[in-house]
Protein backbone atom coordinates (compact mmCIF):
# COMPACT_ATOMS: atom_id res chain seq x y z
CA UNK A 1 0.00 0.00 0.00
CA UNK A 2 1.12 3.50 -1.13
CA UNK A 3 -0.80 5.34 1.90
CA UNK A 4 -2.84 7.53 -0.41
CA UNK A 5 -5.32 10.10 1.13
CA UNK A 6 -7.44 11.02 -1.24
CA UNK A 7 -10.25 14.06 -0.81
CA UNK A 8 -13.28 14.23 -2.57
CA UNK A 9 -14.79 18.02 -2.13
CA UNK A 10 -15.15 20.29 -5.03
CA UNK A 11 -17.06 18.97 -7.49
CA UNK A 12 -19.68 15.89 -7.95
CA UNK A 13 -18.45 12.15 -8.53
CA UNK A 14 -19.54 8.80 -9.09
CA UNK A 15 -17.17 6.13 -7.59
CA UNK A 16 -17.46 2.49 -8.44
CA UNK A 17 -14.83 -0.11 -8.47
CA UNK A 18 -12.90 -1.67 -11.89
CA UNK A 19 -11.12 -4.55 -11.79
CA UNK A 20 -9.29 -3.85 -8.45
CA UNK A 21 -9.34 -0.24 -9.18
CA UNK A 22 -11.36 3.23 -7.77
CA UNK A 23 -12.84 4.60 -10.52
CA UNK A 24 -13.51 8.17 -9.67
CA UNK A 25 -16.07 10.16 -12.53
CA UNK A 26 -15.93 13.90 -12.74
CA UNK A 27 -17.83 15.35 -15.30
CA UNK A 28 -15.86 13.74 -18.70
CA UNK A 29 -12.55 13.17 -16.23
CA UNK A 30 -12.14 9.46 -15.35
CA UNK A 31 -9.22 8.63 -12.86
CA UNK A 32 -8.49 5.86 -11.86
CA UNK A 33 -6.72 4.75 -8.25
CA UNK A 34 -5.35 1.23 -7.14
CA UNK A 35 -7.53 -0.17 -4.46
CA UNK A 36 -4.41 -1.28 -2.91
CA UNK A 37 -2.92 2.12 -2.65
CA UNK A 38 -6.20 4.06 -1.31
CA UNK A 39 -5.19 4.53 2.92
CA UNK A 40 -8.17 7.20 3.34
CA UNK A 41 -11.13 7.96 0.83
CA UNK A 42 -12.55 11.46 2.53
CA UNK A 43 -15.83 12.35 0.62
CA UNK A 44 -16.93 15.65 1.18
CA UNK A 45 -19.34 17.00 -1.38
CA UNK A 46 -22.98 15.62 -0.95
CA UNK A 47 -23.15 15.15 -4.44
CA UNK A 48 -20.90 11.74 -4.43
CA UNK A 49 -23.01 8.77 -5.63
CA UNK A 50 -20.76 5.69 -4.38
CA UNK A 51 -21.38 1.59 -4.80
CA UNK A 52 -21.63 -1.06 -2.00
CA UNK A 53 -18.61 -2.59 -3.89
CA UNK A 54 -16.11 0.40 -3.18
CA UNK A 55 -16.76 0.17 0.37
CA UNK A 56 -16.59 -2.90 0.83
CA UNK A 57 -13.01 -3.16 -1.41
CA UNK A 58 -11.57 -0.40 0.81
CA UNK A 59 -12.26 -2.27 3.79
CA UNK A 60 -11.05 -5.25 2.78
CA UNK A 61 -7.66 -3.37 1.56
CA UNK A 62 -7.27 -1.89 4.81
CA UNK A 63 -8.46 1.36 4.09
CA UNK A 64 -10.64 3.90 5.78
CA UNK A 65 -13.62 5.50 4.30
CA UNK A 66 -14.28 9.25 6.01
CA UNK A 67 -17.76 10.95 5.51
CA UNK A 68 -17.87 14.88 5.95
CA UNK A 69 -20.55 17.29 6.73
CA UNK A 70 -21.69 20.26 5.13
CA UNK A 71 -18.91 22.20 6.77
CA UNK A 72 -16.57 19.92 5.31
CA UNK A 73 -15.44 18.20 8.59
CA UNK A 74 -15.81 14.43 8.96
CA UNK A 75 -18.90 13.46 10.84
CA UNK A 76 -18.58 9.21 10.49
CA UNK A 77 -16.08 6.85 9.48
CA UNK A 78 -15.90 3.19 8.35
CA UNK A 79 -13.21 0.99 9.42
CA UNK A 80 -11.94 -2.52 8.41
CA UNK A 81 -13.59 -5.09 10.97
CA UNK A 82 -11.79 -8.02 11.02
CA UNK A 83 -7.93 -7.74 9.54
CA UNK A 84 -5.85 -9.73 12.70
CA UNK A 85 -5.41 -13.22 13.05
CA UNK A 86 -6.19 -13.28 16.87
CA UNK A 87 -8.54 -10.66 17.29
CA UNK A 88 -11.00 -11.87 19.54
CA UNK A 89 -8.09 -12.81 21.65
CA UNK A 90 -6.56 -9.48 21.98
CA UNK A 91 -10.39 -7.86 22.45
CA UNK A 92 -10.61 -9.73 25.41
CA UNK A 93 -7.07 -9.28 26.81
CA UNK A 94 -7.63 -4.95 26.00
CA UNK A 95 -11.11 -5.27 27.97
CA UNK A 96 -9.35 -6.64 30.91
CA UNK A 97 -6.41 -4.68 31.49
CA UNK A 98 -6.08 -3.26 35.10
CA UNK A 99 -5.94 0.34 36.14
CA UNK A 100 -2.49 0.79 37.03
CA UNK A 101 -1.30 -0.59 33.64
CA UNK A 102 -3.49 2.08 32.39
CA UNK A 103 -2.49 4.93 34.32
CA UNK A 104 1.20 4.40 33.31
CA UNK A 105 0.20 4.09 29.75
CA UNK A 106 -1.68 7.64 30.27
CA UNK A 107 1.43 8.67 31.72
CA UNK A 108 3.28 8.09 28.91
CA UNK A 109 0.76 9.27 26.16
CA UNK A 110 0.90 12.24 28.08
CA UNK A 111 4.59 13.17 28.21
CA UNK A 112 4.68 11.81 24.47
CA UNK A 113 2.14 14.70 23.56
CA UNK A 114 3.91 17.40 26.03
CA UNK A 115 7.25 16.75 24.64
CA UNK A 116 6.24 17.38 20.46
CA UNK A 117 4.31 20.44 21.95
CA UNK A 118 7.70 21.12 23.18
CA UNK A 119 9.48 20.42 19.72
CA UNK A 120 6.77 22.86 17.91
CA UNK A 121 7.46 25.64 19.73
CA UNK A 122 11.15 25.59 19.44
CA UNK A 123 10.83 24.70 15.53
CA UNK A 124 7.94 27.97 14.89
CA UNK A 125 9.02 30.56 17.98
CA UNK A 126 12.39 29.51 19.23
CA UNK A 127 11.01 28.99 22.91
CA UNK A 128 9.05 26.07 23.92
CA UNK A 129 7.74 28.30 26.80
CA UNK A 130 8.86 25.87 29.68
CA UNK A 131 6.86 23.22 28.17
CA UNK A 132 9.95 20.29 28.30
CA UNK A 133 10.15 21.47 32.18
CA UNK A 134 6.39 20.13 32.90
CA UNK A 135 7.22 16.61 31.13
CA UNK A 136 8.99 15.38 34.33
CA UNK A 137 5.97 16.60 36.46
CA UNK A 138 3.27 14.39 34.43
CA UNK A 139 2.86 11.00 37.00
CA UNK A 140 0.82 7.59 36.28
CA UNK A 141 -2.18 8.94 35.46
CA UNK A 142 -1.78 12.17 35.16
CA UNK A 143 -3.61 13.46 38.63
CA UNK A 144 -2.55 16.65 38.54
CA UNK A 145 -3.99 17.02 35.18
CA UNK A 146 -0.51 18.59 33.71
CA UNK A 147 -1.71 17.71 30.14
CA UNK A 148 -3.82 21.15 30.86
CA UNK A 149 -1.83 23.30 32.44
CA UNK A 150 0.95 22.35 29.13
CA UNK A 151 -2.51 22.97 26.91
CA UNK A 152 -2.93 26.47 28.46
CA UNK A 153 1.10 27.44 28.06
CA UNK A 154 1.13 25.97 24.40
CA UNK A 155 -1.99 27.34 23.06
CA UNK A 156 -1.39 31.35 23.37
CA UNK A 157 2.65 30.58 22.58
CA UNK A 158 1.66 28.89 19.30
CA UNK A 159 -2.18 31.20 18.24
CA UNK A 160 -1.83 34.06 21.21
CA UNK A 161 -3.78 35.17 24.24
CA UNK A 162 -6.95 35.47 22.71
CA UNK A 163 -7.13 32.02 21.18
CA UNK A 164 -9.41 29.32 22.66
CA UNK A 165 -9.82 25.56 21.54
CA UNK A 166 -13.23 25.16 20.84
CA UNK A 167 -14.53 23.07 17.79
CA UNK A 168 -17.25 25.86 16.65
CA UNK A 169 -15.56 28.84 16.39
CA UNK A 170 -14.87 29.74 12.91
CA UNK A 171 -10.79 30.35 13.46
CA UNK A 172 -8.20 28.36 13.42
CA UNK A 173 -10.32 25.73 15.43
CA UNK A 174 -11.67 24.94 12.01
CA UNK A 175 -8.18 23.67 10.22
CA UNK A 176 -7.44 22.26 13.94
CA UNK A 177 -11.09 19.79 13.79
CA UNK A 178 -10.03 19.10 10.35
CA UNK A 179 -6.93 17.69 10.61
CA UNK A 180 -7.31 15.85 13.89
CA UNK A 181 -10.37 14.24 12.36
CA UNK A 182 -8.10 13.25 9.70
CA UNK A 183 -5.23 11.68 12.32
CA UNK A 184 -8.41 9.83 14.69
CA UNK A 185 -9.14 8.11 11.04
CA UNK A 186 -5.34 7.13 10.57
CA UNK A 187 -5.00 6.23 14.27
CA UNK A 188 -8.19 4.23 14.47
CA UNK A 189 -7.23 2.39 11.19
CA UNK A 190 -3.56 1.41 12.78
CA UNK A 191 -5.87 0.21 16.04
CA UNK A 192 -7.57 -2.43 13.76
CA UNK A 193 -4.64 -3.70 12.23
CA UNK A 194 -3.41 -4.50 15.37
CA UNK A 195 -6.67 -6.55 16.34
CA UNK A 196 -7.43 -4.15 19.21
CA UNK A 197 -11.25 -2.65 19.43
CA UNK A 198 -11.14 1.48 19.07
CA UNK A 199 -13.75 2.18 21.36
CA UNK A 200 -11.88 0.59 24.62
CA UNK A 201 -9.95 3.47 26.23
CA UNK A 202 -7.07 3.91 27.74
CA UNK A 203 -8.11 7.29 29.31
CA UNK A 204 -11.25 8.62 27.46
CA UNK A 205 -14.61 6.69 28.80
CA UNK A 206 -17.25 8.41 27.68
CA UNK A 207 -20.00 6.21 26.99
CA UNK A 208 -20.79 7.90 23.73
CA UNK A 209 -17.79 7.94 22.38
CA UNK A 210 -16.82 4.81 20.03
CA UNK A 211 -13.31 5.62 19.10
CA UNK A 212 -12.23 6.27 22.99
CA UNK A 213 -8.82 4.46 22.31
CA UNK A 214 -8.44 6.19 18.94
CA UNK A 215 -8.84 9.63 20.85
CA UNK A 216 -6.07 8.19 23.31
CA UNK A 217 -3.32 7.05 21.14
CA UNK A 218 -3.71 10.19 18.90
CA UNK A 219 -2.40 13.05 21.61
CA UNK A 220 1.00 12.74 20.85
CA UNK A 221 0.26 13.11 17.15
CA UNK A 222 -1.61 16.51 17.27
CA UNK A 223 0.95 18.59 16.96
CA UNK A 224 1.54 17.60 13.62
CA UNK A 225 -1.78 19.22 12.69
CA UNK A 226 -1.25 22.69 15.35
CA UNK A 227 2.42 23.27 13.28
CA UNK A 228 0.88 22.79 9.94
CA UNK A 229 -1.81 25.05 10.68
CA UNK A 230 0.54 27.67 12.20
CA UNK A 231 2.68 27.40 9.15
CA UNK A 232 -0.45 27.63 6.73
CA UNK A 233 -1.66 30.61 8.26
CA UNK A 234 1.09 33.09 9.07
CA UNK A 235 1.68 32.86 5.50
CA UNK A 236 -2.19 33.33 4.55
CA UNK A 237 -4.00 35.78 6.96
CA UNK A 238 -7.39 35.01 6.21
CA UNK A 239 -8.54 32.03 8.14
CA UNK A 240 -10.89 30.66 5.57
CA UNK A 241 -10.83 27.11 5.58
CA UNK A 242 -11.07 26.11 1.60
CA UNK A 243 -9.59 23.24 -0.58
CA UNK A 244 -6.03 24.87 -0.40
CA UNK A 245 -5.75 24.73 2.96
CA UNK A 246 -7.17 20.78 3.16
CA UNK A 247 -4.91 19.75 0.39
CA UNK A 248 -1.74 20.87 2.70
CA UNK A 249 -3.03 19.27 6.24
CA UNK A 250 -3.56 15.82 3.80
CA UNK A 251 0.15 16.75 2.34
CA UNK A 252 1.59 16.85 5.59
CA UNK A 253 -0.22 13.76 6.91
CA UNK A 254 1.19 11.63 4.01
CA UNK A 255 4.72 12.97 5.22
CA UNK A 256 7.46 10.82 6.80
CA UNK A 257 8.19 11.70 10.30
CA UNK A 258 11.31 10.20 12.46
CA UNK A 259 10.24 6.92 14.63
CA UNK A 260 12.71 4.83 16.33
CA UNK A 261 15.43 6.46 14.09
CA UNK A 262 13.58 5.61 10.70
CA UNK A 263 11.68 7.48 8.45
CA UNK A 264 7.81 6.11 8.47
CA UNK A 265 4.38 7.55 7.76
CA UNK A 266 2.15 7.97 10.22
CA UNK A 267 0.07 5.28 8.95
CA UNK A 268 3.08 3.33 9.48
CA UNK A 269 4.17 4.63 13.10
CA UNK A 270 0.20 4.85 14.23
CA UNK A 271 0.48 1.08 13.58
CA UNK A 272 3.51 0.18 14.95
CA UNK A 273 2.36 2.16 18.01
CA UNK A 274 -1.03 0.32 18.50
CA UNK A 275 0.80 -2.87 17.75
CA UNK A 276 2.70 -2.50 20.80
CA UNK A 277 -0.48 -1.92 22.96
CA UNK A 278 -1.54 -4.98 22.11
CA UNK A 279 2.14 -6.50 23.16
CA UNK A 280 1.53 -4.52 26.36
CA UNK A 281 -2.18 -5.82 27.25
CA UNK A 282 -0.47 -9.33 26.27
CA UNK A 283 2.25 -8.58 28.53
CA UNK A 284 4.82 -9.00 26.66
CA UNK A 285 5.71 -5.14 27.14
CA UNK A 286 5.69 -2.48 29.74
CA UNK A 287 6.06 0.69 27.58
CA UNK A 288 4.78 2.15 24.29
CA UNK A 289 8.34 3.94 23.42
CA UNK A 290 6.66 7.19 21.77
CA UNK A 291 8.47 9.39 23.66
CA UNK A 292 8.69 12.20 21.63
CA UNK A 293 8.96 9.72 18.12
CA UNK A 294 7.39 12.01 15.46
CA UNK A 295 11.14 14.37 15.62
CA UNK A 296 9.09 17.28 14.68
Amino acid sequence: MTERMIDISDQPAKLSIDTGRLLIITGEDRTFVPVADIAALVVSHRQVIFTQAVLRDISLAGGVFIICDEYHLPCGMLLPLDVHHVQTLNFNQQAAVKLPVKKKLWQEIVRAKIKNQSSVLSQLTGDDAGLSNIVSQVHSGDPTNREAVAAKIYWRALFGNNFRRDINRLDQNRHLNYGYAIIRGIIARGICAAGLHPSLGIHHHNRNDTFCLADDLMEPFRPIVDMTVCQWLANSPATEFDREAKNNLLASLSMHYNYQGEQRTLFDISSRVAAALASVYRREKTKLDIAKFLGI
